[in-house]
C-alpha cells in the first residue's frame, strides 16, 4: 500500500513538473537586444534589434515601448508598426523561438522594452 501510494505520488509531483515548466510563460521571456552594425547613415548610427521570444509558448500582438522613437532609415511596418501607444511587432503575429530583426538609424538606441503580449501554449 505504502508503496503504490508513493508511485501515485512521484507520478503526480512529474506530471506538476512538466506541465508547469511548458506553461509558464511570461512578458519578461521576451528579450530585446541592440548593437550597432557600424554602418552610418546622415552622420547617424545604424542599429540592429533583435526580438527573441525564450520561452516554447508563442507571444502575439507583441508592444513594446517606443515613446520618440525615430529612424532616418524606413523600417518595413509587417516587422514594427509605430503608434502612439507603443510598437507592434510583426504585425501582431506569433513569435516562436525563431527572432523578429529590424534596424533603423539614429543618434542613439531608443528603449524598447516590451510592455504587452498575449502568450498561448498548445
Amino acid at each position: 500500500m505504502v508503496d503504490s501510494t508513493i508511485k501515485i505520488l512521484s507520478i503526480v509531483l512529474f506530471l506538476g513538473f512538466v506541465s508547469q515548466g511548458y506553461s509558464q510563460c511570461f512578458l519578461s521571456d521576451l528579450s530585446v537586444s541592440q548593437i550597432q552594425t557600424g554602418v552610418k547613415m546622415q552622420g547617424k548610427p545604424e542599429w540592429n534589434v533583435t526580438i527573441t521570444n525564450n520561452c516554447s509558448c508563442v507571444q502575439k500582438n507583441v508592444i513594446l515601448s517606443c515613446n520618440g522613437f525615430q529612424s532616418v532609415e524606413q523600417i518595413d511596418p509587417s516587422l514594427l508598426k509605430i503608434s502612439p501607444n507603443g510598437c507592434l511587432v510583426n504585425d501582431g503575429q506569433p513569435i516562436y523561438t525563431d527572432a523578429i530583426k529590424f534596424k533603423y538609424v539614429w543618434n542613439q538606441s531608443f528603449p524598447l522594452n516590451p510592455i504587452s503580449s498575449e502568450i498561448a501554449c498548445s
